[in-house]
C-alpha cells in the first residue's frame, strides 16, 4: 500500500484534476489519496472568516459565492455532459451558506477550523466524483471522523492510537483498490473540526502512511523535486535526488517550503521513504527523503523565512536576563503562539526573532508589562546550510543585516525585506 498527497496547485484546474486522474491510473498498488483544498481557495475561506468574525454576514456570503463560482467552473468542464454538474455539491455549499448566515464568531481559532476545513471536503469530493466517472474505483472518506486530535485549534496534533483504529477499519482495501481523504483536517473527541496548521497536509499524508504502513508516500508537487533553495528567490537553484530524515527536519525548520516541519517524525519512525516528484512531469524520478543517502550532495541550501519581526527585550530593572527572566519571557512567547526562528543574548537583553501574527500585538502588551521591548519589523531570515566566507561575504553586500549567526555548518541573516 502506497500513499499519494496532491498539494492545491496540482488540483487547482480541471486539468490539474485530469493529470492526477493519469497519474493514478497508472498505479497498480493499494492507494490513499490525500488532497488539499484547491488552489487558493485556504485564502480565500479566511477572507470569509474574517468577515464573519466581523459579523459583516453578507460579505462573507457574498466571498463564499466567489469560491462556489470557482469550483463550479471546473466542474463544468470535468462534466461537460451534465446538465447541472455542481447539483451534488449544492447541499454542502448550503450547509456552509447556513452556518455563516445563523452562527456568530466568537472563538477565532475554533471559527478558523469549523469554516476553512470546508476546502477540502469540496476539493476531495469533487476529485472523488471525477475518478469514479472516469473508471478509477475509489471511495471517498471524512478525516473529520478517522483523524483524532487534541483540541488545540488551528496547530492541532493528531492523536495517532486513537487514529489507528479508525482509519485501518475505514480504508478496507479488500473492499476498495483506492481511498480518497483530505489533508489539513481532523477533529478532537467531541467531533469538533480541527486543523493541522498551514500546509498541514503534507504532515497528514505523512500520519496516514505511518498508521497505514504504507510503503511510501509521494508528494506531488509543483517542482522538479527537493531544491537547494527557492527557485522563486534563486533561479539557479538546483535539484538534490535525495536527502535524510535529519537533514529533511532542518531545512523545513528553516523555512523550505518542499516540506511541512512535521511531516518527517511519523516517516521516520517507521523508516518511510517519502517521495517528492513533479505533478508535471510525472516520469521524472524527484527525490527521495530516507534515513541513509549514498552520497551528500555537497552544494549549499537556502531556505528564507519572510514576515519576521525581531524583539529586543530587557528588563526594566537590568537583573540578568538569563538566569531570572527567561522562563517568563519564552512562556509568553508560547502562550500566544508565535514562533521563535532565531535568538542571541547579551547579560541584559535577549533578542528573539519571531513570526509575525495576529497574535503578537497581544504578546507585546504582555510583555511590555514586566520588560523593556524594542522590535523592527518587515524582516525575513535567510538560513544557509553548508555556509561559506563567500556566501557570508555576498549576502553582506547585497542585504542590510540586522543579526547574524554562524557555525561551522550554518549561516543564518536577519535581513530587512527588499
Amino acid at each position: 500500500m502506497i500513499v499519494y498527497k496532491f498539494g492545491g496547485a496540482s488540483v487547482r484546474s480541471a486539468e490539474g484534476i485530469k493529470n492526477l486522474a493519469s497519474i493514478v491510473s497508472g498505479v497498480k498498488d493499494n492507494l490513499f489519496i490525500v488532497v488539499s483544498a484547491m488552489g487558493k481557495t485556504t485564502n480565500a475561506l479566511e477572507g470569509v472568516l474574517e468577515d464573519f468574525m466581523q459579523a459583516n454576514h453578507s460579505s462573507a456570503l457574498a466571498k463564499f459565492q466567489q469560491i462556489e463560482n470557482y469550483h463550479n467552473e471546473i466542474l463544468a468542464e470535468l462534466f461537460s455532459d451534465v446538465t447541472d454538474p455542481s447539483a451534488f455539491l449544492q447541499p454542502l455549499y448550503d450547509e456552509i451558506e447556513d452556518m455563516i448566515k445563523q452562527s456568530v464568531g466568537d472563538d477565532y481559532d475554533r471559527w478558523y477550523d469549523k469554516i476553512v476545513s470546508y476546502g477540502e471536503i469540496i476539493s476531495t469530493q469533487i476529485v472523488s466524483k471525477f475518478l469514479n466517472v472516469v473508471g478509477i474505483r475509489n471511495r471517498w472518506l471524512d478525516m473529520r471522523k478517522l483523524l483524532i486530535t487534541d483540541s488545540n485549534f488551528r496547530e492541532a496534533n493528531v492523536k495517532m492510537k486513537e487514529s489507528q483504529q479508525k482509519l485501518i477499519e475505514a480504508a478496507d482495501f479488500e473492499k476498495f483498490q483506492v481511498y480518497i481523504g483530505q489533508g489539513f483536517i481532523g477533529a478532537n473527541a467531541k467531533g469538533n473540526p480541527t486543523t493541522l496548521g498551514r500546509e498541514g497536509s503534507d504532515y497528514s499524508a505523512a500520519v496516514v502512511a505511518n498508521l497505514l504502513n504504507a510503503e511510501s508516500l509521494t508528494i506531488w508537487k509543483d517542482v522538479p523535486g527537493i531544491l537547494n533553495a527557492d527557485p522563486r528567490l534563486y533561479p539557479q537553484a538546483k535539484l538534490v535526488p535525495e536527502l535524510t530524515y535529519l537533514e529533511a527536519v532542518e531545512l523545513a525548520y528553516s523555512g523550505a517550503q518542499v516540506i511541512h516541519p512535521k511531516t518527517i517524525k511519523p516517516l521516520q519512525n517507521k523508516n518511510i521513504p517519502l517521495y517528492v516528484r513533479p505533478f508535471g512531469n510525472p516520469s521524472e524520478k524527484g527525490s527521495v527523503i530516507k534515513a541513509h543517502v549514498e552520497k551528500p550532495t555537497g552544494i549549499p541550501f537556502y531556505s528564507l523565512l519572510k514576515n519576521q519581526v525581531l524583539v529586543t527585550i530587557r528588563p526594566i530593572d537590568f537583573s540578568f536576563v538569563l538566569e531570572e527572566n527567561l522562563p517568563k519571557v519564552f512562556s509568553i512567547i508560547s502562550k500566544h503562539r508565535l514562533k521563535v526562528s532565531m535568538i542571541e543574548s547579551s547579560a541584559i537583553s535577549i533578542s528573539v526573532a519571531i513570526g509575525n501574527s495576529r497574535y503578537f500585538p497581544a504578546a507585546l502588551d504582555e510583555l511590555s508589562n514586566d520588560f523593556d521591548v524594542s522590535y523592527n519589523e518587515h524582516l525575513e531570515l535567510l538560513t544557509v546550510r553548508g555556509i561559506t566566507d563567500e556566501i557570508v561575504q555576498e549576502v553582506a553586500n547585497q542585504r542590510e543585516v540586522l543579526l547574524m549567526q554562524r557555525t561551522r555548518r550554518i549561516g543564518r541573516f536577519l535581513m530587512k525585506e527588499i
